[in-house]
């Protein structure tokens, strides 16, 4: 039946660019309550989808944006839910876009819009996937549920109650999902490990107001200049290690299996420089650039805010400085843990003289599906059939909050499938998804769904 199902896939190739467009046309931008009712559009066009295609579907709704579940019965087989996302980021300063972010332009071969990568278009290789089963073999070969919410954008604020309210409903096996990269232009990836984060933001008051740097100056401390040494201080500047205390206690570090896997893995440090637009790559002494990236923690300041910063000149002592600071986590590491130690060390390095305020942003574990696991030997099973190459195992950077909440509330691993070029240009202008990734994650989502049912 698979062979069937392929060959109706193939024979659509065309229609899938167009519904995919139309479905990139909505402006489903979950920060905005402008386009609320868009973002609302952007779900109902997942929800006929599933139900067109024969599943049982309806609409969760939440105090936010709703989240679509569908289901369909199967043959025998671990049940599979598939995860994904109808809401996008905003585009941003849409002079910077060669094409508007949503009037889907096909160029060279790929379609660019904002979403299309990120995660309309990967998303959307599952649900043609299922519907090509739908149509073709009228059901599926095994147990199949979908999840697909509309504020992942946002950090999903509302898809754990979502999650732990509908635990029996979404009960499964496995979780499926695209909202990863390849590992490079030509090789796809089963993305198995991703980093946990701590994300924060320290304030430093001093004077009421800004003072007068030479009247003032040398009596009082300048928040700007604390504010420095406390970054400063926290990592090591030969080394670059991070010297918050404890804060590699608990990594997990590779065995030789996975190291091995991964130094073979054809990484191009100069082209990695080239897109970057670095001379030099620069981390933690000892590692070499992916470790650095996918297997080490980091932290790294993400903003700063402080005194006068117009055109010309203001000598003044400023009454704050802020700085808001990320730390990516690895497997083993626990964030709550971190987040104590970080906040400690502020208070430990910071001179005597200001006022602290700590906020927190984020907070989410790392997560490490086994590369043993079942799911993972189908999905790298799958993708060669759909891409006629083998995918390579890597892990992410990011972070993805929910795979841990699934693993938890769910019980079931996330196995990653990514499609998308890793230089997608994902929240930022000129997204793109090539059009042969759209047509090889359809056939490798099918085959995913086929080889599962066979266990």
């Amino acid at each position: 039946m698979i062979a069937k199902v392929i060959e109706y896939i193939d024979a659509h190739r065309n229609e899938y660019v167009d519904r995919l467009k139309d479905f990139l046309r909505i402006k489903s931008i979950s920060t905005d309550p402008a386009v609320k009712a868009e973002t609302r559009k952007a779900g109902e066009w997942v929800l006929k989808l599933l139900k067109d295609a024969g599943l049982k579907t309806e609409m969760i709704e939440t105090p936010g944006h709703p989240s679509v579940f569908a289901h369909a019965d199967g043959g025998k087989g671990p049940t599979v839910l598939v995860y994904g996302h109808y809401d996008v980021q905003p585009t941003g300063d849409e002079s910077l876009w060669k094409s508007p972010p949503f009037e889907p332009t096909v160029r060279d071969g790929s379609l660019f819009a904002r979403g299309s990568a990120d995660d309309k278009g990967q998303a959307a290789c599952h649900l043609f996937a299922i519907e090509a089963w739908m149509k073709t073999a009228g059901k599926l070969p095994g147990p199949v549920k979908v999840l697909i919410e509309g504020e992942e954008e946002i950090s999903s604020p509302n898809l754990e109650t979502v999650i732990r309210s509908n635990r029996e409903k979404l009960a499964c096996d496995y979780i499926v999902l695209s909202d990863t990269s390849k590992f490079n232009k030509t090789i796809p990836a089963i993305t198995y490990g991703t980093k946990g984060l701590v994300y924060k933001e320290i304030t430093l008051y001093g004077p009421k107001q800004d003072l007068h740097s030479g009247s003032f100056g040398g009596t009082v401390t300048n928040p700007g200049n604390a504010l420095a040494h406390i970054i400063a201080s926290m990592k090591d500047p030969v080394t670059n290690r991070v010297l918050i205390p404890g804060f590699y206690d608990d990594v997990l570090e590779m065995d030789d299996d996975e190291k091995g896997k991964m130094l073979g893995l054809p990484f191009d440090e100069l082209k990695f420089r080239e897109d970057v637009g670095v001379n030099m790559t620069n981390g933690e002494h000892g590692y070499n650039t992916v470790e650095r990236k996918w297997v080490r923690p980091t932290l790294d300041v993400n903003g700063i805010l402080c005194g006068f910063t117009g055109q010309g000149g203001s000598t003044i002592i400023p009454s704050k400085a802020m700085a808001k600071v990320s730390m990516r986590l690895v497997p083993n590491m626990n964030p709550r843990k971190i987040y104590q130690a970080f906040d400690e060390t502020v208070h430990l390095l910071a001179p005597q003289g200001v006022r602290i305020e700590i906020k927190t942003f984020g907070c989410a574990a790392p997560y490490m599906c086994p590369l043993s696991s079942p799911a993972m030997k189908a999905a790298a099973a799958a993708i060669e059939a759909g891409y006629g190459v083998a995918p390579a195992f890597i892990r992410e950077g990011g972070s993805l909050p929910i795979l841990p909440m699934f693993k938890e509330v769910l019980g079931a691993e996330s196995i990653m499938m990514g499609f998308c070029d890793p230089n997608c240009n994902a929240h930022g202008p000129n997204e793109f998804f090539d059009l042969d990734d759209l047509h090889k994650g359809i056939r490798s989502a099918a085959q995913f769904l086929e080889k599962m049912a066979k266990g």
